[in-house]
This record gives C-alpha cells, sequence and structure tokens, in this order.
C-alpha cells in the first residue's frame, strides 16, 4: 500500500487516544502523558470508558462519542478490542492508527496470527494505514506529536529513526538527549502487520526536514519493495542499519520477537549494499555513524590526519585506520613549512601530527587551521589526553574557535576525540553545543571517518557504470527450458550431469563434455570420441553418493578400458546395492589444468529476498575457506567485478610473481549468465558450479548440480525487477525511417553523455531532463540507473546514437506516474515524440499505474499539441499557474 494516507500518520491534526489511563504506571498514562508533555497543537482525545477525565482532558467512552473524527488513533487497549475499534473507526473517516498492543503475530502463535489477519481486515476496506501492533509508537518531535509510552524526552532533529524493537527506541533516545542529537520522526513499527520499512523509506526519502535515515531491522517483508524503496531513499540521503538475527540462534530469537522471517545474514548484507545502505555490527555503531551522517558529508577520499597531544593515542588512531581499508593522509610541503611556524621545533614533522603533551588552545587551533587548508587531507582527527598544561574544556575551544574561523579555504570533516572522562567530561560538553562530533576512543573516531568513506564509495559504486554483454540467444534459451521441462515431466529434481552440462552450454558457460549413455558399449564409443582421458560415473537415482560404492573411475584412457570398467562397475554396485535402478553410465572428459585456480559460483534461493549469486573460492574445502560473496541479480559487469573483488581469491586471480593473471573476464561472464537464469527459470531452485576452473586460458565448469520444481514467474521472485526485454519495440518517423526502442540500461551512460550535446538546451526544461546540461558521468549514470519496477525510460536508437528519451517515475502508491520525453534536435518534426511516448504509457500502464502526467510550461506549445493528440485532460496546474498539469487515465 506505501505511503497512502501515511501524511495522516505523521502530521494528523487530531489524535485520540483509546485505553488513556490515570492509572501509575500504565501504558495508557505514559503514553497521554507524552503526548501532554511535547505540546502537539491539535485536539487530544482520551477514550476510556470508565473515566470522565485522564490527566486533566475530558474523557470519552468509545469512538463513537467522540465529539470529531480523529486523523491518527492510538490503540492501547486488549488485543481482542482492536479489530472493532479498526473497522468502526475506519468507517467513520479515520485513516491512520498507531496500534501498540500485543499478542498479534509474535512467536507464531496460532491464536495471535488469526487476530492479526482480523486486524488488517478491518482496516483494508478503508485504506486505514496501522503501524504495529506490538510497538511503542511513534514521534515527530517538530510537531509535538509523542505517542509513545518511552520514558525520555526527545528533541527535534533531522533523523528519522525506524526500528521494530521498542526497546532499541527508547536506548537510542537516551542515548541521544544528553549529546544534543534530535529526530525529525521516531518510528517503533513492532509486527509491521500493514505499515513495513518499505513504507516508511518510501516517506522519508520525500521527507525534507529528515536528512538521515538509521534503521534497526530484525526482518524484511516485501523484499522487492523494501529494495525499490531502500535503493531510491539512499541516492538522496544516508540510511545506515543495524540487523538483529545474524548469528541462527538471533534469528530464531527476531522470530519470536516480532513473527518475521529473518532469513540469511549473508543475504541480507548483499541486500543492503545493493541498496547503497550502510550496514554497521553494533548498537554503538549505530550511534556513531548517525552522529557522523547527520552532521557531516561524505569526503573526497580516504585520506585522514590525526592530531595529537600524545604519541601513543595517535598510533592507535593510525592502527584502525589501516585496519580500516583508510590512508593516512601526506602532508604537502607547504602545510610543513606552515606547521613548523606554529609548532615546536619537537613536532613529528609527520602525519600523524604529535603536537607534544604541552599543548594548549592556540596551538590546537592553529594546526587546525592549517590543516583544514591542504587538498591533500580529506578527513581531520584531533585527539586529546588530559594534561595539567591545558584544560580539556580549553583544548576544545581551540578547535572550535579554529572551525568558526569564515577564511578557510576549505572546510572538511573533523572528529574530536577527548580521551578519558572524568577530566574531559566539560571538552565534550563544549563539543556538544557547538555540534562538533566527539568519540570516546580513537578506535571509534577513525570508524566514524569510514563510515563517510564507505558511504561516498557505495553511492560510487551504484553510478559504475558497466560495460555491454551480448544476451545469450533466444534458441539457447529456450533449449535450456526445454532441458528443464523435461527433468520435471520425469518427476526428478536435479539435472543429470549429462543435462546440467547441456543447460549451461546454453548460456554460453563452457563445461566438459558429459554424455549419458545406457550400457558399456556405448561409453566405449563416446570414449573413442572424446579421444583423451575420460571419467566413468555410474548413472542412477537411487546412488546419491557415487564413489562410496564404486560408482566413480578417474583417467580412463581408450574405449577398451573404458569398457572394462563399466562392466565391472555394474558388478561392483550390483552386489552392494541389489535393489538400486542402475540406468547406464555418465562419459565425462578429463579437465587437466593442473594451474587453474577453483572457484564456485551458483545461485540459491532465500526465503527473503529470493535468489542470489555466489561466487568464491571453491574446491573440496570450500566450506573449510569460507571465501565467498554474494549479491542479488540482476547482475551487470560492474557488480559482477565488484563481487569477485570482495573475496579473498580475488588478489590471487589478478597473478602474482611468475604466475600471470587469470581469465577475471570470463567469471564476470559466468557470473552475468547466472543472473540471466535466474531471470528466465524459475524452476531453478539450487544451482553449484564447483569447481569452475580459471586460468589465463579460460574458464570451464567441471563438476555442476542443477535442483529444480515447478514454480511460478521467474522475474516475479527477484527482489530487484530485472532488464524488461518485453518492452523492446521499434518505431517509425512520417517518412518511414525504423529506430528501436528499449528501456534503459546502465551501460547506456556515455550515450547519454554524448545525447547531451545533440539536443537544444531549450529542449532540457523538465527537471528529468536538467541533469543532462551538466554532461558529467554522475548526471548520466543516474539517469541511466533505473528502478524498473517503479521508473521506466525508454531509448529510441539511431544507430548507436540516442534518438530520443521518454522517462516516467511512478508515486509510491502507483496513482501517477509523471512522464517527460524529449527528441534529440534534428529529429523534432520527425513525429517521433509521439510514438515514443505512446511506448511509454503502454510501458507504465503494464506497471499497474493508473494514471500519466505530463506538467510542462504553458508556452511550449508542443508538448500542449503532443497531449491533446493523445488524449491528455490540460488544464492549468494546480500548484504553478505558468505551468500546464495534463493527465490521462491508463488501464493495463
Amino acid at each position: 500500500m506505501s505511503i497512502r494516507n501515511l501524511d495522516r500518520m505523521f502530521r494528523p491534526r487530531s489524535i485520540a487516544v483509546f485505553g488513556a489511563s490515570d492509572k501509575p504506571k500504565s501504558v495508557g498514562s505514559a503514553l497521554m502523558a507524552n503526548l501532554l508533555r511535547a505540546g502537539f497543537s491539535g485536539p487530544v482525545l482520551p477514550v476510556n470508558p470508565r473515566a470522565a477525565a485522564v490527566h486533566g482532558i475530558m474523557a470519552y467512552k468509545d469512538a463513537a462519542s467522540l465529539p470529531m473524527t480523529p486523523d491518527l488513533a492510538v490503540i492501547a487497549t486488549p488485543p481482542d478490542s482492536v479489530p472493532g475499534l479498526l473497522a468502526e473507526l475506519g468507517a467513520r473517516g479515520t485513516r491512520a492508527a498507531v496500534v501498540l498492543t500485543a499478542g498479534f503475530a509474535e512467536g507464531e502463535i496460532a491464536a495471535g496470527k488469526e487476530r492479526a489477519a482480523k486486524l488488517l481486515a478491518a482496516a483494508r476496506p478503508h485504506l486505514l494505514r496501522v503501524v504495529g501492533p506490538n510497538c511503542l509508537g511513534l514521534a515527530m518531535p517538530a510537531i509535538g506529536l509523542n505517542a509513545t509510552f518511552a520514558p525520555a524526552n526527545m528533541l527535534p532533529g533531522h533523523i528519522a529513526f525506524l526500528t521494530q524493537s521498542g526497546a532499541m527506541a527508547t536506548t537510542v533516545l537516551d542515548w541521544a538527549l544528553p549529546r544534543g542529537i534530535g529526530f525529525s520522526a521516531i518510528v517503533s513499527m513492532g509486527d509491521m502487520s500493514d505499515v513495513d520499512f518499505g513504507d516508511l523509506l518510501d516517506y522519508f526519502a520525500l521527507d525534507e526536514a529528515t536528512h538521515a535515515i538509521l534503521i534497526y531491522a530484525e526482518g524484511i517483508t516485501q523484499a522487492r519493495k523494501f529494495m525499490s524503496a531502500a535503493r531510491r531513499a539512499a541516492r538522496v540521503k544516508p540510511v545506515i542499519v543495524v540487523k538483529g538475527g545474524r548469528a541462527e540462534e538471533g534469528a530464531r530469537a527476531a522470530t519470536s520477537h516480532t513473527g518475521a522471517l529473518a532469513g540469511a545474514d549473508v543475504v541480507y548484507d548483499a541486500a543492503f549494499r545493493r541498496a547503497g545502505m550502510l550496514r554497521v555490527g553494533e548498537v554503538e555503531e549505530l550511534f556513531d555513524a548517525a552522529a557522523t551522517l547527520a552532521r557531516m558529508t561524505p569526503p573526497a577520499g580516504d585520506r585522514l590526519a590525526i592530531v595529537t597531544n600524545g604519541g601513543g593515542a595517535g598510533v592507535l588512531a593510525t592502527d584502525r585506520l589501516i585496519e580500516e581499508g583508510g590512508h593516512l593522509a601526506t602532508l604537502s610541503d607547504d602545510t610543513i613549512a606552515k606547521l613548523n611556524t606554529v609548532l615546536p621545533s619537537t613536532w613529528s614533522h609527520a602525519n600523524p601530527i604529535d603536537i607534544i603533551g604541552d599543548a594548549d588552545a592556540e596551538r590546537y587551533g592553529n594546526t587546525v587551521t592549517v590543516l583544514m587548508q591542504d587538498a591533500n587531507v580529506d578527513g581531520l582527527l584531533v585527539m586529546y589526553c588530559p594534561t595539567a598544561i591545558a584544560s580539556s574544556a580549553e583544548a576544545a575551544q581551540g578547535l572550535i574557535g579554529a572551525l568558526a574561523r569564515p577564511d578557510l579555504a576549505a572546510k572538511k570533516n573533523v572528529f574530536a576525540c577527548w580521551m578519558g572522562e572524568a577530566s574531559v567530561a566539560e571538552g565534550r560538553a563544549r563539543f556538544v553545543v557547538a555540534q562538533v562530533p566527539d568519540f570516546e576512543t580513537p578506535e571509534r573516531a577513525v570508524r566514524a571517518f569510514m563510515y563517510l568513506v564507505r558511504y561516498r564509495q557505495s553511492q560510487q559504486l551504484l553510478l559504475e557504470t558497466p560495460s555491454s554483454v551480448a544476451r545469450s540467444a533466444l534458441a539457447d534459451v529456450e533449449r535450456a527450458r526445454v532441458i528443464v521441462r523435461q527433468v520435471l515431466a520425469d518427476g526428478r529434481e536435479w539435472l543429470d550431469a549429462a543435462e546440467a552440462s547441456a543447460f549451461l552450454t546454453c548460456y554460453g558457460i563452457s563445461a566438459a563434455r558429459t554424455e549419458a549413455v545406457a550400457d558399456p558399449a556405448a561409453a566405449a564409443a563416446v570414449a573413442a570420441q572424446i579421444k583423451g582421458p575420460v571419467a566413468l560415473k555410474i548413472r542412477s537415482r537411487d546412488v546419491l553418493h557415487k564413489s562410496d560404492v564404486g560408482g566413480v573411475t578417474l583417467n580412463l584412457t581408450g574405449a577398451a578400458e573404458v569398457e572394462v570398467a563399466a562392466r565391472a562397475m555394474i558388478e561392483k554396485i550390483s552386489c552392494k546395492l541389489p535393489k538400486a535402478r542402475l540406468e547406464g553410465f555418465f562419459v565425462q572428459e578429463m579437465i587437466n589444468r593442473a594451474s587453474a585456480f577453483e572457484l564456485i559460483t551458483g545461485i540459491s534461493s532465500d526465503a527473503t529476498f529470493g535468489p542470489v549469486i555466489l561466487f568464491g573460492h571453491g574446491g573440496t574445502a570450500v566450506e573449510v575457506l569460507r571465501d565467498k560473496s554474494l549479491e542479488l541479480p540482476p547482475l551487470n559487469t560492474a557488480l559482477a567485478r565488484a563481487q569477485i573483488e570482495r573475496t579473498r581469491i580475488a588478489r590471487l586471480l589478478k597473478g602474482y610473481r611468475d604466475r600471470p593473471a587469470a581469465d577475471i573476464d570470463g567469471v564476470v561472464n559466468v557470473l552475468i549468465q547466472l543472473s540471466r537464469i535466474t531471470a528466465d527459470h524459475a524452476e531453478i531452485t539450487e544451482l553449484d558450479i564447483n569447481p569452475l576452473l580459471c586460468d589465463p586460458a579460460g574458464v570451464i565448469a567441471v563438476d555442476s548440480r542443477i535442483r529444480v520444481r515447478a514454480n511460478g514467474s521467474a522475474q516475479s521472485r527477484l527482489a530487484i525487477r530485472p532488464y524488461p526485454q518485453a518492452l523492446e519495440s521499434e518505431i517509425h518517423t512520417t517518412e518511414g525511417q525504423a529506430f528501436a526502442v528499449r528501456p534503459i540500461k546502465p551501460e547506456d551512460e556515455p550515450a547519454l553523455r554524448r545525447f547531451a550535446d545533440e539536443v537544444d538546451t531549450r529542449d532540457l526544461w523538465h527537471s528529468f531532463f536538467a541533469p543532462l546540461r551538466e554532461r558529467t558521468h554522475e548526471t548520466a549514470a543516474r539517469l541511466s540507473q533505473i528502478d524498473y519496477d517503479r521508473e521506466m525510460t525508454l531509448v529510441a536508437w539511431d544507430g548507436g546514437r540516442v534518438a530520443g528519451l521518454a522517462r516516467s517515475t511512478a508515486d509510491p502508491n502507483f496513482e501517477t506516474s509523471e512522464c517527460a520525453v524529449i527528441i534529440r534536435a534534428d529529429l523534432r518534426e520527425k513525429g517521433l515524440a509521439r510514438q515514443l511516448l505512446q511506448a511509454l504509457l503502454r510501458a507504465i500502464a503494464g506497471q499497474s499505474v493508473r494514471r500519466a502526467v505530463l506538467v510542462f510550461p504553458a508556452d511550449q506549445t508542443r508538448m500542449l499539441a503532443l497531449a491533446d493528440e493523445l488524449g491528455f485532460e490540460c488544464a492549468a496546474s494546480p500548484a504553478d499557474a505558468s505551468q500546464v498539469r495534463a493527465s490521462k487515465a491508463l488501464q493495463a
């Protein structure tokens, strides 16, 4: 349902509290006290059938007695009463509710699940949105809304904190208050029966008061909606997440806690990374990341300058910086010369900059002023160890004063680390007032700097332009489908070795030649064709572990040797497993590439996020080495390379000493083909290639296993919608010239930059296309990398040149999608705009968008004529009379 009616939740004009009470230490009493103390400007209507007033406010006996329809209902009544209340409120016109009551889906109890189903059944007919049940509540400090029973006060700010755990909400609030950190929103989500992370990410991505989003998650629901919302939010503001339930036991506890399916933690890692979110491992890190990202912008690089009045502290900070993958900044000659004029001769003359134990406020300020002007420095860590020469407050004031100077040539992120406790309390208090992030240890301060670095790197990876890879021939894909259908028709769930090899070759993955034969004579005939050493394996659905019963013989040479081995194998297995059905043999060529690396690649299915792609160090020790990386499909070359780079074996594949580099491009191609397999075959639940041999000569699959089962749509099970090939088409100009049309791809970024030089700049009036004026990689990459689930950009191609673009972005509810079209300057009068926009309207109708909207300046006569021609209803825009808003209902 996404963000529909969430404004009633987070911007209510009136609130009704069901279960309001004066009883000390009750939820209803704490809730009323918080609402009144926070200063909400609208009516607060307590509902209690046995009280005339609650906290001095006139109370009402039931929903029917309320003098007005509340925008928001906060419910803390027994669980069996909740569905009826929601139905009554929904019929009256209330469109948002927070249900604090427990006793629903948590813990997997049947009665609770039944109550949860009744809750949704009562709310949905009225489009009444529900946060909870089993939650702490929600708060919007800037408008005086505190509909929680949390014990702590909260400050307004620019961080939205979304949590499945009410205890985490109270902990974060208690931590934030003394540090002066405020919130734009705190939402305790509980069981997420209705409003979930996807809804809230959509809402707060658009909230101008929210500059960063913090998430505590135990489980994700509706993976595709979550990924779409998370990818969109992370592009416009930092999203930091800590995930509970990393261990198997923790995941079980999470399921018991919220009723959410936790899923595999390594898959969550892949999902968060793919969305551009920053994952942290501990609550302490969540706090530090919040304090950092809410106040700072990502640096240009990872070069840190460290200022300290104690050498040991500088060493600790340096150690952690290197461990985290950062670099010490190399000070310029000019910086060293300037420092020589403001520091004693005994200073370190290098980074870390040890300004000696007797450093006073002036020395701190002068040092920081110099370093802030060094282009080689991306961030600055300033540390203080307690001394009797300068107090912590004096040293802090020296730093604060330097940062306040308006004459500095450049601003950089600065991190303070005042080490100790009692003697540095006054200095830390001054940092809180001055809004300077302060950390208790060098390790935490360095880690905070690296949060910013990793956030920037994750955004850069998302915008990296992949290279093009040719699509597998459709005939090959159809042949692969025939193989899968035959296996399912036979009532089997595993492809045999020959079928698996044939399946992989359909996607251009080289595999060791494997033939299935019926008898020893046929095995000998195949061996004669292979003309090299072969492996002979028994073919039987009743023999799972072939080598244990003598069902595998290696390095056989020649037809005669193979036939003798085959007869002996039948005799041996018949003795050990007399009831086994022996269906023949597999004859497989032996691959002799002694210097090749053994890799593993494959597909597995996660209960939450669907298919995932695996890459790592393979061979028989794969479980011991545990060197692997997961990625969500679909993949492109940039994502596949990044997946490889995250493993230890990647360094070996690049070559070392006298060993040349292996064919990494070949591995990239395999990963991309596996990604395509997930989109083409819903029936494939597992696929393992181990080993995949890789050396300078190429890659080849030696052993593979593929498991299938009857399933639904391949593309619908993916957490990220893959490239919609079905939208490829062709349009024609009024003169009959043909142009290929297809959805945009990330690899189109260079062509978009060329297109920017070929359009009339006067046509770049729409916000969709205005960024093309900048002609940068980043702006073109953002245009070319879209979420096919909610956005669509169709490209008309004139050979290798872009002829035109038609783009749309749907609101999270798919009620409307704003559209725009732009055509290359030399083709504007050819009728392309109409046909390209028509193709876009068909595409977004397929996304279930209900209405298309065009917004354009009133003086754009060509757009006005086009809108009329395509049946749009045109009127002056309510928001801006100089704009026309045209709309058209769509039919799927």
